[in-house]
């Protein structure tokens, strides 16, 4: 495979974004709706390692690791012998907050950012809180595949096309992103320590259940109890980082999911 230790010719920026791009009508207190039609890929990707970064920096040590990873056939080529298929995604999806600064790396933030979340894939549709006028939409960071929670905190890295379309739903306030994926509903729940961040993504998806699926509370909570299921977001967590520690994040992720055809949908 080909690999590269030295980075010291690169130039490009961590995670860049397109954007940002000005919804016209869009004010605060409103959603915005994009849906993902498409993602095209280029021919070769990229793996990297970051020291210090990610849940294998212990096992990977100091040394930098870049791998080209090529792609054939729907496919990404792992290693010599080993290959996945490709399941493109967008790994930084967001609006502007208008109370922060905002980073394409790290955290997530309530109205998106780079989360990380392989349902934001062709098919998908993401609904984002809008804090400021115009909503100011940026995406980038496309990923080939990526495993879900991202334990390296790098996937497989890549150039690409996102085809997306936008609506608006004036007056709809969302606490936090969600993703409607054809088949799941899915909320995002931030919040430090990982017990805020699951009852946020929780009552989150019980609010949808209740206010848009037509359920009472009562049978909500009961269809919860058997069907709608937790597990850890993308890696970047929900506050904003030490400085000293840029890639240790502090708060977490927590995605809530309940499958559509639970609901009768």
């Amino acid at each position: 495979m080909e690999e590269f230790r030295d980075l010291s010719k690169l130039t490009a920026v961590l995670n860049p974004v397109t954007g940002p791009v000005h919804v016209v009508g869009a004010e605060p207190g409103d959603t915005l709706v994009v849906h993902i039609h498409d993602i095209q890929l280029a021919d070769s990707g990229w793996s990297v390692y970051l020291p210090g970064s990610g849940a294998l920096a212990g096992p990977m040590g100091e040394e930098w690791l870049v791998r080209r990873i090529p792609i054939r056939d729907g496919r990404a080529q792992l290693t010599p012998t080993i290959s996945v298929p490709i399941a493109p995604m967008i790994g930084c999806i967001g609006v502007a907050a208008a109370d922060t600064e905002m980073s394409s790396v790290m955290p997530s933030y309530p109205t998106g950012g780079n989360m990380d979340l392989t349902e934001m894939r062709p098919g998908s549709t993401a609904y984002l809180p809008v804090e400021v006028a115009g909503a100011r939409l940026g995406i980038g960071d496309l990923h080939a595949v990526m495993s879900r929670g991202e334990s390296s905190f790098v996937a497989i890295e890549i150039a690409g096309t996102a085809i997306v379309s936008l609506d608006l739903i004036k007056g709809e306030n969302l606490r936090a992103p969600w993703v409607d994926t054809g088949d799941e509903i899915v909320c995002v729940g931030l919040g430090d320590p990982v017990q805020d961040s699951i009852i946020n993504a929780y009552e989150d998806l019980f609010a949808r259940l209740t206010k848009h699926e037509g359920l009472s509370k009562e049978d909500a909570y009961v269809v919860m109890s058997a069907a709608a299921h937790t597990e850890l977001g993308g890696p970047t967590g929900s506050e904003i980082p030490d400085p000293l520690h840029p890639f240790r994040a502090i708060g977490a992720v927590t995605l809530a999911r309940i499958a559509k055809e639970v609901l009768g949908a």
